[in-house]
């Protein structure tokens, strides 16, 4: 049984405007009636907000590292029922993998037999593009490049001189889209903003799908999806945090797998939504509260003020709640928050960590966890981190031992004291 099309939009390296010609596609296709369901490679959690706007339906993660096969296959398929097409957006460049040589771009088309639409930035460049790409069609008998996009191109001369450059490879050229500044969304420190922040969203959005219009065929592009084939049973799901969970959900948390969420939900557990910034407590029946990812420390005085939050999350500790933070999460479980300008907020207390974002270093990869706290998971889970803080704690009892993705042992992360425990890891599945 086949359920839609698939296609992969990657590209041969980060900044060749993968992310904006996705976009693009997703909203000039939803608007000649295709129905388009999006998905992002990796565990980011932010293009997958831009890709759920552009196609007014939410997006999912796929990770080849992180997930097992019938995981992917399963997300896959379920995210592709009632929709004409699935369009997975690549991470980074198509063969860019982890430490480990594991989880790109290219893995996930191999696994899932869908073809890649490469896009090529072809700024300073002109015939050298087709080595460029026949090179990427010839590396992997497995991965199938199916057409290219040419992205930046300077004047219709140019164009010429790449479209009859990459007929020489025989791989179909779908279109090539001029150079327009108007179309780059702003980043922030770790990565694209969200969409909500960007000014004039709708109208950036409505650039870019009249400029994919303009010079992509997208007919011929949906004639090279290939079938989503419909996945084996899917493995168990991590089990939910309780029996009903209250989960913050606002500008300062969200960062939220939906593949978790609705795991949680299919295993019968009953789930509530609270936003901290509005001063909201967690359902005070919750036997579970989950702080995820997001952006704190961009409303430190918010957070510090919000005193209906913090004595909900008081109460739900001294009743015995399991309450557990991922990196964001972590940091407002924790005493002191210090912005980028140095100023410090206090948050709720519930552990002995202080975070601090003034003093910025990337921390980046992905991780295999084994858990010594209370979380209902299994003793070995697979998990990335991505973040500018950093986290100074008293002698406290780790969340997880952890190492990197070679195998590589790094320090303990996170804190636990009773039911109370959280980390900077975002955890994806189990190992």
């Amino acid at each position: 049984m086949f359920l839609a099309r698939g296609l992969v939009i990657a590209a041969p390296r980060s900044g060749s405007g993968k992310t904006v010609i996705t976009l693009g596609l997703l909203a000039a296709l939803r608007r000649r009636g295709v129905v388009v369901a999006p998905a992002k490679t990796g565990p980011d959690y932010i293009d997958p907000a831009f890709l759920s706007r552009a196609a007014l339906r939410d997006a999912v993660n796929l990770d080849p590292w992180s997930m097992s096969a019938p995981r992917l296959k399963s997300i896959a398929a379920i995210q592709s029922t009632g929709a004409d097409l699935l369009l997975v957006e690549g991470v980074m460049g198509l063969f860019d993998g982890a430490a480990d040589n594991t989880g790109s771009t290219a893995d996930l088309a191999e696994l899932l037999e869908l073809p890649v639409v490469l896009v090529v930035d072809a700024d300073r460049q002109s015939q050298s593009v087709a080595p460029l790409v026949a090179g990427f069609a010839n590396w992997r008998p497995g991965v199938r490049i199916a057409g290219t996009i040419l992205n930046r191109v300077a004047s219709m001369k140019h164009e010429r001189m790449l479209t009859e450059a990459v007929a020489a490879t025989g791989i179909p050229c779908l279109g090539a889209i001029p150079r327009d500044t108007a179309l780059v969304v702003p980043e922030r420190h770790l990565g694209l903003v969200l969409p909500g922040e960007v000014a004039a969203f709708e109208t950036f959005l409505d650039a870019a799908a009249q400029t994919i219009a303009n010079y992509i065929d997208l007919a011929r592009l949906q004639t090279l999806a290939a079938p989503i084939a419909n996945g084996q049973t899917p493995p168990t799901p991590l089990p939910p945090l309780g029996q009903r969970i209250a989960i913050a959900r606002d500008d300062a948390f969200a960062f939220l797998y939906p593949h978790l969420i609705d795991g949680w939900r299919a295993q019968g557990a009953e789930l509530s939504f609270f936003s901290p910034l509005a001063d909201e407590a967690p359902s005070p029946d919750a036997d579970a509260v989950y702080l995820p990812g997001g952006y704190p420390e961009l409303h430190g005085a918010a957070l510090a003020t919000a005193a209906t939050f913090k004595a909900g999350l008081t109460a739900a500790r001294d009743r015995g709640a399991l309450l557990y933070g991922e990196c964001g999460g972590f940091m407002v479980l924790g005493e002191t928050l210090v912005d980028k300008a140095g100023h410090g907020y206090q948050m709720t207390g519930l552990l002995p960590v202080t975070t601090r974002i003034d003093r910025p270093k990337r921390i980046l990869g992905y991780r295999r966890l084994i858990q010594s706290g209370g979380l209902p998971w299994p003793g070995h889970l697979n998990g990335h981190e991505f973040h500018y803080s950093s986290a100074k704690q008293s002698r406290l009892t780790p969340l997880f031992a952890a190492t990197d993705a070679r195998g590589d042992a790094l320090p303990p992360m996170g804190a636990v004291i009773g039911r109370v425990m959280g980390s900077y890891a975002h955890v994806v599945d189990a190992a």
